[in-house]
């Protein structure tokens, strides 16, 4: 089915989504995904930069750079040898007209333009909006426009000259669209929260937060926190119209949470949405920590839902996060689901100290784990994105995590798409099996060794381009 087809036929009438006996903090009554997790693999990969600290990171069509969120920032990244990624360009301490541009935790790319939005809470800095660059040389960004917002900017989407960002106050939470077509920026269409249901109004503005927007054929995902998870179309980004919504909360408990249970602890907290190549196939990343509340208390997973009908969205699946002894915000070990990518049938997730694992949802209501590494005293990945044609994950580490020595850096990790993660031995107490082992500093004792047939596909990614081929 052509999803834009039908949302122009008329498709979007239906109604929000009730999840009938759904258990709590999950999609719904569904089997979980096993915990029992195979041989983990290793990190091709390290860089630490100069400057800033590392959050989102993304990738450009081509697959060989990546742009760095780095919270005072931002940062270009050659990843051409993924075994030795290299800066190519750092912007720190950035200003507009004297004004300090920071707590920057996102960018995204479109073709030769690079959004840098901020801040990403309010009250940082003295400059609300975004700036575009032209990264046409992505070892010299250059400022093409800016555009001041006057609200706080967490995450945003760009594609096709249009930007979507994240607007959130208490006076309202909405997705805000921009044309950004010839370097000249202007509004164009807003989505909000509070207009569609406004007794939303009623309940502290963080339980309702729309945290962050994915956008596929002119469809908007939007993870309203609380609320739930919303899909928009915005086939006219003058007119965006509502479509239906996962998870079917009560407004009223939202309402007689405490701040600190509402904001931080589950039911809810829908952070993060992705969607798979096609579009059939919905993520839904919940961001939570363990609060002394109600149950379910702890950190957050993902749900997996078939959008195929976007109107009536299904559940399936939920995977589980990783374990934590103490998944308290403050001073507790952080295993709750972040940022991730849907490609080619597999789910690349970050899970802060959780560390980042690889799934196959080729069968979406019985994901399979292939691939998990974590190293809990030395890496809080932000996210996972894949790069060089598919060979390669990208993941960055933040040092924003309380009582923690964690270092930023940016790792890169072999997808294993060829092998599977079948391994070549049978260590599994942090010795490296192979050369690879050997390329990252550190990473002895951090876990198993990388599966050789894994590690071989990134290598033999890098003799096929440099042959030419």
């Amino acid at each position: 089915m052509q999803r834009r087809a039908f949302l122009r036929a008329g498709g979007a009438a239906g109604a929000a989504l009730t999840v009938p006996g759904a258990a709590a903090g999950s999609a719904a009554a569904t089997p979980r995904a096993s915990q029992e997790a195979p041989d983990p693999f290793e990190p091709l990969g390290q860089l630490e930069l100069s400057g800033g600290d590392p959050a989102e990171v993304v990738v450009d069509d081509g697959g060989e750079t990546a742009y760095l969120a780095t919270t005072y920032g931002f940062a270009t990244v050659d990843l051409g040898d993924p075994t030795a990624p290299e800066p190519l360009a750092e912007r720190n301490q950035l200003e507009v007209d004297g004004r300090e541009f920071t707590r920057i935790f996102d960018v995204k790319v479109d073709g030769d333009r690079l959004a840098v939005v901020g801040p990403a809470d309010e009250g940082f800095g003295e400059f609300n909006g975004f700036e575009l660059y032209d990264v046409s040389d992505p070892a010299d960004p250059a400022v093409v426009d800016r555009y001041e917002t006057g609200f706080h900017i967490h995450n945003c989407f760009f594609a096709d000259e249009l930007l979507y960002v994240v607007a959130n106050g208490p006076d309202d939470t909405a997705l805000v669209i921009y044309d950004t077509s010839d370097d000249d920026t202007e509004e164009v269409g807003r989505w909000s929260l509070l207009d569609h249901e406004p007794e939303w109004e009623d309940v502290y503005w963080y339980a309702h937060y729309l945290h962050d927007v994915t956008v596929r054929d002119d469809l908007a995902f939007l993870p309203f926190w609380d609320a739930g998870t919303y899909l928009v179309d915005v086939s006219d980004p003058s007119a965006p119209e509502y479509v239906s919504h996962v998870r079917d909360p009560d407004v009223g408990d939202d309402r007689s949470h405490g701040g600190s249970e509402a904001v931080y602890g589950l039911p809810g907290n829908d952070h993060y949405a992705a969607v798979d190549d096609v579009g059939d196939l919905l993520a839904v990343g919940r961001e939570s920590w363990t609060t002394g509340g109600s149950a379910p208390d702890g950190p957050g997973g993902i749900d997996l839902y078939d959008v195929t009908d976007p109107t009536a969205p299904d559940p399936l699946a939920s995977i589980e996060p990783p374990e934590s002894d103490d998944a308290s915000r403050r001073g507790g070990e952080w295993t709750t689901a972040h940022n991730f990518e849907l490609r080619d049938g597999r789910l690349y997730s970050a899970w802060y100290q959780g560390g980042i694992k690889i799934h196959d949802v080729g069968d979406p209501a019985a994901p399979e784990e292939l691939a998990h590494w974590r190293a809990t005293d030395e890496a809080a990945l932000w996210t996972a994105r894949v790069a060089n044609d598919g060979a390669t994950v990208v993941a960055s580490s933040t040092s924003r995590i309380p009582a923690t020595d964690i270092d930023g850096a940016l790792y890169t990790f072999p997808t294993g798409l060829e092998s599977d993660f079948e391994t070549g031995g049978d260590d599994t107490d942090g010795g490296a099996i192979g050369a690879l082992g050997d390329r990252v500093p550190g990473f002895g004792g951090l876990g198993a060794g990388v599966g050789l047939a894994g590690g071989a596909a990134a290598l033999e990614w890098i003799r096929r381009r440099d042959d030419g081929r």
